[in-house]
């Protein structure tokens, strides 16, 4: 019988528990006026930030573990924007109920930030809005430009300042996690891009502590990226400075559409990252893995059909704004180019001074990179064995840069593409047979590759069978071709050995032929170019006996495929 008493009573206690609870839940957020820690809450984030703050009315849940709050903004550095640096539309602070209910006081062991909007804003100079963050409001506002102000105001800042650097001191957070966020990266000549989906936890957070941290977001084109790792103690005459160790992955990030390029530069590709940061807030080691698809590197350029990967370590001065590249290893299929120099940062700029060197690289292996720099080749055309050298250098700004030096071509082969086809008329006179395709020995020239197109200078072909094509010219950021070119073909002998003297009157060299080459990469149109001196000489001294100016006149507009005029019959 009193075991049954007992059963009895086990549950109604157990309901009597649950009821006293039940009735807490309900009554401590009429109990206590959580609104009175807002003015606290927003003067501590102040202090520790150096931004104004502003928080919107709090509300107990006991059910989602502490302080709501349905709106928070932090304001911009006013040197950058007159709005918000970030905003929010809920803010969950998780507090110690203990304190809160039996002393008034309250004691965060959490925030979280739902849906919240950050704007990262990049200056004229290359500082970051964010570079401010953990600096007093006063010293904040003196590098706004608000100088000029009486001795008894400075007073008062210098007591304001300790104040906020009290604040900033005592200002910590157990955990600090933004969820489902969204970052918003622009500067002075890009249009903004928007990171989303960001997520972000932080361990024991505070300015004066090392904080371990995990990030991730959504980049612009359906890439991402993930980065984790400590940070801290926050460097507060720049943030941008704090010391930092971490591990980053990317994947298929779109490299145009980042934020931090400017789009007229040309630059773009898809990057896989996998590497490391180190920074003791004076230098910066970075080191990993990069590898770019669809790589293009000027303005008038088409992707690459060639992937890149890039292995590299680099150190970086954070206070000169100037670093070295240690490691550069280019790897293109099976082919290594070795990368090596320094590069530094003017304002929003970094600027390049590099050295490329690559040794008899397999064509096959270069071939799919000729596109990311501009170069097409003709229409249905390719490429075939052979070897590539190069020995460039590469200087400027990185939206800018402009790449020159010596590049040599061995034993390739245009396939698809006839060079004698195209000089017709004058491959005939020389005796040259046509080929389907084009066989160059050798191939030199020294190039200039800039966002405005391609200059290359002392161009020189060894053309077997055909004989040897040199000149000068220009490939457009359009891909429009102007060159002018000079061919000595083989087997000088025959007719164009005739017409030696006649090259010579337009000033050219002897049995050479020039000519133009106009149109397009991709279609590129061969043009006779025999000059003004030539033109008024074929009518007098060289007519040919018994056929008039029309004899050797229009002997040579069959040059180039052009057709020869019809004679008039005689008059009756």
């Amino acid at each position: 019988m009193k075991s049954q008493m007992k059963w009895r009573k086990g549950p109604t206690i157990i309901a009597a528990i649950i009821l006293i609870l039940v009735v807490a839940v309900v009554a401590i957020p009429f109990l206590v006026d959580v609104n009175r820690f807002r003015p606290t809450i927003e003067s501590q984030m102040q202090g520790a930030l150096g931004r104004p703050v502003q928080i919107g009315d709090l509300s107990l849940s006991l059910l989602a573990g502490g302080i709501k709050a349905q709106n928070i903004s932090i304001a911009d550095d006013p040197a950058y924007s007159n709005s918000s640096f970030l905003t929010s539309k809920s803010l969950e602070v998780g507090v110690d109920f203990l304190p809160l209910i039996f002393s008034k006081s309250m004691h965060v062991n959490s925030i979280t930030l739902r849906d919240p909007e950050l704007r990262l804003v990049r200056g004229s100079g290359g500082r970051w809005n964010f570079s401010s963050l953990g600096s007093s409001a006063p010293q904040h506002q003196a590098r706004a430009g608000k100088r000029g102000q009486s001795s008894s105001t400075s007073s008062s800042t210098s007591s304001n300042s300790n104040a906020g650097n009290s604040a900033a001191q005592q200002f910590s957070i157990g955990v600090l996690r933004i969820v489902n966020g969204r970052v918003v990266v622009s500067g002075s000549h890009a249009r903004p891009q928007t990171y989303d989906n960001v997520q972000l936890r932080a361990k024991d957070v505070s300015l004066d502590s090392v904080m371990p941290f995990t990030f991730e977001a959504a980049t612009p084109g359906s890439g991402k990226i993930k980065l984790s790792g400590e940070a801290g103690p926050v460097n507060r005459a720049d943030a941008a400075q704090t010391p930092l160790s971490a591990n980053l992955t990317v994947n298929r990030m779109d490299l145009a559409s980042t934020g931090f390029l400017d789009p007229a530069s040309g630059l773009a590709g898809v990057l896989d990252f996998d590497g490391t940061l180190k920074s003791d807030g004076s230098t910066a080691h970075t080191q990993g893995k990069l590898k770019a698809d669809k790589l293009r590197v000027v303005r008038g350029g088409a992707p690459a059909t060639q992937p890149v990967a890039f292995d590299y370590a680099t150190d970086y001065d954070l206070k000169k704004q100037q670093g070295t590249l240690s490691q550069g290893d280019i790897h293109v299929g099976k082919t290594l180019v070795k990368l090596a120099g320094n590069y530094l940062t003017q304002g929003e700029n970094t600027i390049l001074h590099m050295k490329l060197n690559g040794n008899n690289m397999p064509m096959q292996d270069v071939e799919g990179l000729l596109p990311a720099f501009g170069v097409l080749l003709p229409a249905g055309s390719r490429l075939q064995g052979g070897t590539v050298s190069a020995n460039l250098s590469i200087d400027g700004p990185l939206e800018r840069l402009v790449t020159t030096g010596p590049v040599n071509i061995s034993n390739t082969k245009l396939a698809g593409f006839n060079f004698a086809s195209k000089l017709a008329g004058m491959a005939q006179l020389a005796g040259v047979h046509n080929g389907v395709d084009t066989v160059i020995q050798t191939m030199s020239s020294t190039l200039q590759v800039a966002p405005d197109g391609i200059k290359a200078d002392n161009l020189n072909l060894v053309l077997p069978g055909i004989g040897s094509v040199t000149g000068n010219g220009v490939i457009g950021a359009n891909n429009a071709l102007n060159f002018k070119m000079l061919a000595k073909l083989a087997n000088g002998g025959g007719l164009l050995g005739g017409l030696s003297s006649l090259s010579a009157l337009g000033g050219q060299s002897k049995n050479g032929l020039p000519f133009l080459v106009q149109g397009t990469t991709s279609n590129p149109i061969f043009l006779p170019n025999f000059g003004k001196a030539l033109g008024n000489n074929l009518g007098n001294a060289l007519t040919a006996p018994g056929q008039g100016a029309q004899g050797l006149g229009g002997m040579l507009g069959g040059l180039f495929g052009k057709k020869k005029p019809q004679q008039q019959p005689p008059p009756q």
